[in-house]
């Protein structure tokens, strides 16, 4: 399997500096612009991160795994998700109609069969999503869908995606996030090895980690290229779907990802509250307080997210249900705290550190 893993990184690696001089001479360079307050770089830097990540992932997955109709739906999605992410490097596209595309990467995916029968709930048991069924013919064969279990894959798919996506603002942090919560996946899967249907959850995960992992270094401190929007997608599309491959490991994802989909949930609390749209990107989030408050450094940003990820992936291998819901509860409690004293005195305690950031 560590193949796997090397080819993946060895192809992104290999084409990132490509994507980064056919941006450059095309112009497709994302300038530090006053008017977008998320932004953290001080200086031109192409994005387009998205296409060495996406080709890697589809060129490993052809070799390693039997071209079935799960993954052509996988893949038919990945091609969605990486035009949409070219265009947007170009276009800036309106928030809106990104979104519409990842619907229609995640309806590719759902098409395919890829879907969740039923769920764990802590305090309820499982609960089944199987059931209402709508059957029609179709092509000559009576085919069935799943109206709880397609809409639930549907709307996990989509949130992970942007939740993934919005903890991309700095140098490193998204492909090193997307590595660990990848690995941490393939290794619960091990444990299920003798289950056949495990085996493309564990290489699928691996080769999600090398592609990420071969980015990585382009996109550490100081950036070469940023993941874009592409890149950003791309990686929430890989865990959701590999989540949903097997029901135990979506509570499992919402531990690992603890740190970005607390933030991303209270980043839309706080925009409602506001009485502005959600999906307008600004400088609340968790990375630019601690940037900004704090005045950590980028690489100190990274290294935090990746830690903390790590030690909720490692903690997450032990836990069941109930105890995965508890731990889930008291990330977003820490984390409000955390919040409410930056807001109050993390200004006041402001150290920079040194060179970055």
């Amino acid at each position: 399997m560590s193949i796997a893993f090397i080819i993946a990184a060895l192809i992104s690696f290999s084409l990132t500096p490509l994507v980064i001089f056919w941006y450059r001479k095309f112009g497709w360079i994302d300038k530090p612009d006053a008017a977008k307050p998320m932004t953290t770089h001080k200086r031109p830097v192409p994005r387009g991160g998205g296409i060495p990540i996406a080709i890697s992932v589809i060129s490993s997955m052809l070799f390693f795994v039997a071209l079935d109709q799960r993954l052509a739906g996988i893949i038919l999605g990945l091609i969605i998700l990486t035009v949409i992410g070219v265009a947007d490097d170009r276009y800036n596209l309106n928030p809106y109609l990104r979104l519409f595309f990842l619907f229609m990467a995640a309806g590719a995916v759902v098409m395919s069969g890829i879907g969740i029968p039923f769920i764990n709930v802590p305090f309820l048991g499982v609960v089944r999503l199987d059931q209402p069924q709508l059957t029609f013919p179709l092509l000559g064969e009576v085919r069935s869908v799943w109206i709880l279990a397609d809409l639930f894959a549907l709307v996990w798919i989509v949130g992970l995606m942007n939740f993934v996506n919005w903890s991309k603002g700095l140098d490193g942090q998204l492909p090193g996030i997307v590595v660990i919560a990848s690995l941490v996946i393939g290794a619960l899967s091990l444990r299920f090895s003798a289950d056949i249907t495990q085996w493309s959850v564990i290489i699928l995960a691996i080769i999600t980690a090398g592609a990420y992992a071969g980015f990585l270094p382009w996109n550490f401190y100081p950036q070469k290229i940023m993941p874009g929007f592409g890149g950003g997608v791309i990686g929430g599309y890989l865990l959701a779907i590999m989540s949903l491959l097997s029901t135990t490991k979506v509570g499992t994802l919402l531990v690992v990802l603890g740190i970005p989909l607390t933030d991303a949930v209270i980043t839309i609390i706080r925009r409602l509250a506001q009485k502005r749209s959600p999906v307008w990107g600004d400088r609340g989030h968790l990375h630019h307080r601690l940037l900004d408050d704090l005045g950590w450094s980028k690489r100190k940003i990274a290294l935090f997210y990746w830690g903390i990820t790590a030690i909720l992936g490692i903690i997450a291998l032990r836990l069941n249900s109930q105890q995965k819901f508890y731990t889930m509860l008291s990330i977003g409690l820490i984390l409000i705290s955390g919040f409410i004293w930056l807001t109050h005195f993390g200004r006041s305690s402001k150290q920079h550190d040194r060179k970055d950031g």
